[in-house]
């Protein structure tokens, strides 16, 4: 466009030279025409180039979306795949458990029936269980009453001991200090006499202070017919060295509680099936003999008071 516009006005000017001057001011005034069409023309193809370059940058956004349209398709096909093979997998799963659904409920119901079997048999023996642990239980209560009247007797028989000891030092105050001790431990009152508070060197016969002191314990025993009493003779572990009656310490320990005992036979409040004399020679020492002071106490009459048993020993065969 722009060569046809220069030759033609090369053409007005060559023209001019030659051409008369109407002619002119005609090309003149085309040339003005042409000029305006030219400007026209070259504001189109600006406008153009405007619109083309804002075509191609759309195209660009346009490919960009395409772009990412066709990624986004083949994501949503891929796990349009995928659901599809589940569904698939689902549908052989479902056709299978239809096919054998007839057998699953038959053995359901089998199993369904088992288990109820199971449960009622569970429950009768919970039942039985119940019914023995009640039975238990009935016995626990019994067994632990007889358990508090047992230990109430005890109580009552161990206050009762305490009452006989209080009852024997009483009774054998004038001989304190005299090699006579009174007391009790686990239940039990333990009398302690000397020898030289009752005998004589290697000698069985009691003593007038000796017995005074037997026939003392004997009236407290007189009073207390449930006791138990035990008479223990016992002696230090030097050699008897005697001739007669007696073959050793031994011999000579159980002829001393034997005198013990009938002195107190002598008392006829004194049951004597309550009575048991005992010779332990040198073998139940208390003290060491290689002291004349530990020889001493060694060589004693024990008088060990035990309260009858009869009504515990019943009380435990019950519990």
């Amino acid at each position: 466009m722009n060569c046809k516009l220069v030759i033609s006005a090369l053409s007005i000017v060559v023209a001019t030279s030659c051409v008369a001057p109407g002619v002119y001011k005609d090309l003149e005034a085309r040339h003005e025409v042409l000029k305006q069409e030219n400007k026209s023309l070259m504001d189109e193809n600006s406008e153009l180039s405007d619109q083309k370059m804002q075509l191609e940058s759309e195209l660009d956004v346009l490919n960009k979306n395409y772009k990412e349209t066709v990624a986004q398709r083949d994501k949503l096909q891929n796990e349009y795949n995928a659901l599809k093979s589940n569904y698939d997998n689902l549908q052989s799963s479902y056709d299978a458990l239809e096919k054998n659904s007839s057998a699953s409920i038959a053995k359901n119901v089998q199993q369904n029936r088992e288990l109820l079997a199971q449960l009622e048999a569970k429950e009768q023996a919970l039942a039985a269980e119940n019914t023995r642990l009640e039975e238990l239980k009935k016995e626990l209560q019994s067994r632990s009453q007889r358990v508090a009247e047992l230990e109430r007797v005890i109580a009552q028989k161990d206050a009762s001991m305490h009452a006989l000891k209080d009852a024997i030092s009483r009774a054998l105050t004038d001989f304190e200090g005299k090699g006579l001790t009174v007391e009790q431990r686990n239940g039990k009152v333990y009398i302690s006499m000397e020898n030289k508070l009752l005998f004589g060197s290697g000698s069985w016969a009691v003593g007038t202070e000796g017995r005074r002191a037997v026939n003392q314990l004997g009236t407290v025993l007189s009073k207390n017919p449930d006791i138990a009493v035990l008479i223990e003779g016992h002696t230090d572990d030097v050699p008897y060295k005697g001739t007669g009656q007696l073959s050793g310490n031994w011999d000579l320990s159980t002829k001393r509680a034997t005198a013990i005992v009938n002195i107190l036979r002598e008392n006829s409040n004194i049951n004597p099936e309550n009575l048991t004399a005992a010779g332990r020679g040198e073998f139940a020492p208390i003290a060491s003999n290689t002291t004349a002071e530990g020889r001493a106490k060694n060589r004693r009459i024990e008088v060990i008071l035990t309260p009858k048993l009869d009504e515990i020993s019943k009380l435990l065969n019950e519990i």
